[in-house]
């Protein structure tokens, strides 16, 4: 019997904080479920939004990352084998669910949009905050640069690093 090949990329939201508990042996486990979005027409042509369900699981340092970076609505790309399995449920249902076990995701939501305001510094490079500066992060000042330095400052132009022409 030749051997088969199932991989899956999504991109969607998160319905849920994810959620890291431990195996037996100590292994990090992170689960979390992923909302993709897709417009369809229907037969009338009006357009329809559909939503399809995924719960995500990842394993050891990629599910204390995604515990650690990931909350409920952030973007997220996942890539991973899918695995589809039917069980009946404790009312005696048919369900059928459809998991992913993940081998990577990337957070497509930038910190800004995650943490809104309290992003602050966090979410932009900020040149007076670069290791010690005047109003760096240890506070005081620097002692002072000489001229040459200063006039041959790469970054003297830019105040933000979206200003930064690369």
């Amino acid at each position: 019997m030749s051997r088969g090949f199932s991989r899956v990329v999504l991109v969607g939201n998160l319905g849920r904080d994810p959620e890291m508990r431990y195996s037996q042996n100590g292994t990090p486990v992170t689960t979390f479920s992923l909302a993709v979005n897709r417009r369809r027409r229907d037969q009338e042509g009006q357009y329809q939004d559909e939503t399809s369900w995924f719960r995500v699981t990842l394993f050891r340092f990629q599910a204390e990352n995604a515990n650690e970076w990931l909350r409920k609505g952030n973007k997220v790309l996942v890539e991973g084998q899918l695995n589809i399995r039917q069980y009946t449920d404790s009312n005696g249902v048919e369900r059928t669910s459809v998991d992913v076990t993940a081998d990577s995701f990337l957070n497509l939501t930038s910190r800004e949009e995650s943490m809104g305001e309290a992003a602050g510094s966090y979410g932009s490079y900020n040149r007076d905050n670069r290791g010690g500066g005047q109003n760096g992060p240890q506070g005081g000042s620097r002692p002072q640069q000489g001229q040459d330095q200063q006039r041959n400052d790469p970054f003297e132009n830019f105040d933000d690093i979206e200003d930064v022409p690369f």
